[in-house]
């Protein structure tokens, strides 16, 4: 990446989902008429990002969907695939995730229900508030239900295999979906409930690290740039030539060694990809 786009705030993408939302919560705003369900951030120049951060908002259900491994991914001519994790900011009453199946279900069971609508009800939708963190490994079968606004930090892959997707006119992808697939409970160890005012590691490798934190000084292991999100306050940038704020509901991508200092009480969200 050019070292414009290592040093700066990141290009905001409002993306346009089915199940996305008119109304978006601050301090995002909808600049069109669309139903917006995400916000990407990007660099303007420079090869990609190894991690991509997104925002997501939903007033319905995502398409139950499966992402392939980075070992899948490449044996079908892939870069790579996707890992994620989500970061809970804020549930309506009864909002829930739909993580791993409640019981084992093989490739034939997997296609079977996908094509009923049986997939729904086997689904583990899990009840969520502000907090709740949640690790997806690749091959986990997942959604995100209504009424939900996260953070998703994920490898930079726009690989998603839908399985179901509720009568919805859209394509699906059973045969690459329920080749990836682990149909399974979902490992509890792999959720944690988030304080935001205590720091904490959120996720450490192999793939990515993140870090929820208030200090300034932190720094993450790892490779190409550290992202930096602002979730509450903001963080000023400081360069050679001029000093950038970066403020809740954005983005930037640094060198791991850049200066930057936090405003009182903000709390940020490092992430860096690892080897």
């Amino acid at each position: 990446m050019t070292m414009a786009a290592a040093a700066g705030r990141l290009a905001t993408r409002h993306v346009a989902k089915p199940w996305g939302r008119y109304v978006l919560p601050a301090p995002f705003s909808n600049p069109g008429s669309d139903k917006i369900g995400e916000i990407w951030f990007e660099a303007e120049a420079g090869p990609a990002l190894p991690l991509m951060v997104k925002y997501l908002f939903t007033s319905e259900k995502l398409s139950i969907q499966v992402h392939p491994s980075d070992a899948q991914a490449r044996d079908i001519g892939l870069v790579g695939g996707k890992e994620e994790c989500w970061l809970v900011l804020d549930a309506e009453p009864g909002a829930c995730l739909g993580i791993g199946t409640l019981r084992p279900l093989g490739p034939d069971a997997l296609r079977a229900a996908a094509l009923s609508g049986e997939i729904e009800q086997l689904m583990d939708w899990k009840p969520v508030q502000r907090g709740d963190f949640y690790y997806i490994p690749a091959g986990t079968v997942h959604a995100i239900g209504e009424g939900v606004s996260l953070i998703e930090v994920q490898q930079n892959a726009d690989i998603t295999y839908r399985l179901y997707d509720y009568g919805r006119p859209r394509e699906l992808h059973l045969d690459d979906g329920v080749a990836v697939s682990r149909a399974a409970p979902y490992p509890e160890q792999l959720h944690r409930e988030v304080d935001f005012a205590i720091d904490q590691m959120l996720v450490d490798g192999p793939l990515f690290s993140l870090l929820l934190t208030g200090d300034s000084d932190a720094r993450l292991d790892g490779s190409g740039p550290l992202m930096v999100i602002p979730v509450e306050g903001s963080v000023t940038l400081h360069g050679a030539a001029t000093d950038r704020t970066i403020l809740a509901g954005e983005c930037a991508a640094i060198e791991s060694d850049a200066r930057m200092s936090a405003s009182p009480g903000a709390r940020l969200l490092l992430a860096r990809a690892n080897p």
